[in-house]
């Protein structure tokens, strides 16, 4: 049964995205502010098909920890393509980090480079982080929010993989807090997994952090030390609550 839920699934979403975008493309003509809200009705209704098929349910825990004003940066566990949905759902009109192979896929790519997301070429080390930093200060000071999987790419669940520099540099250029996020979502849709396990997918957004002036490895020891303890309790619960297949 979770196979058939999760290959039904599938179509609807692929087939629910082209088309919304393909009939709300002429939207994206506006001015991206005008437009933002076929974002974020494909966000919520992708959503709501996840639910209503899979079972899959979303909990946010924590957003009186979200900054009320201004440009700030969410840091966020990445597990799954879960998240990447949810937190369009959550922070006000973002802007993503990602990889720049994402701007080439058909009419995704599009959209990606109208509303503004920030690509990087992954392997460009230094160089990398200093685009990503001209490219993200004029978002934040706009009063967008970032947001950046300091991991630079999804983790299994109970795995470990380090964390990169990139969020300090950019909150040390910005001066914006840091908004750590700890999420289970690879417990009912793992990385590159085709099933969808129905349960509660938790997001905890946890109390922000701001860049002290001491080296990158305390805040980057502060920033993992926020996020993966709560990420191994709310996996613990995932686990324990996920219904069989």
């Amino acid at each position: 049964m979770i196979g058939l839920r999760s290959a039904v699934f599938n179509i609807a979403f692929f087939g629910w995205f082209f088309l919304v975008a393909g009939l709300l493309l002429p939207v994206t003509l506006l001015p991206r502010a005008a437009a933002w809200w076929v974002v974020e009705f494909w966000a919520h209704s992708s959503l709501f098909l996840m639910r209503v098929i899979c079972g899959m349910r979303l909990e946010v825990r924590g957003r009186e920890n979200l900054p009320t004003s201004g440009g700030y940066i969410l840091a966020a566990k990445h597990q799954s393509a879960f998240e990447t949905l949810a937190l369009l759902t959550i922070a006000r009109r973002p802007a993503y980090i990602l990889k720049r192979e994402l701007l080439f896929l058909p009419l995704f790519g599009y959209y990606l480079w109208r509303f503004g997301q920030i690509a990087v070429k992954r392997g460009a080390g230094q160089k990398a982080i200093h685009s990503v930093g001209k490219a993200a200060l004029p978002v934040l000071a706009a009063g967008r929010p970032i947001i950046i999987f300091p991991q630079g790419t999804r983790t299994d669940p109970g795995t470990h993989r380090p964390y990169r520099g990139g969020v300090q540099h950019l909150a040390r250029l910005s001066g914006v807090p840091v908004v750590p996020v700890a999420l289970n979502s690879g417990v009912f849709w793992g990385r590159n997994a085709f099933h969808k396990y129905p349960g509660t997918v938790v997001i905890e957004i946890l109390p922000p952090l701001t860049v002290p002036a001491e080296p990158r490895a305390a805040f980057m020891a502060a920033l993992e030390g926020a996020i993966e303890p709560a990420t191994a309790r709310l996996e613990a619960a995932g686990w324990a609550s996920r219904k069989p297949a």
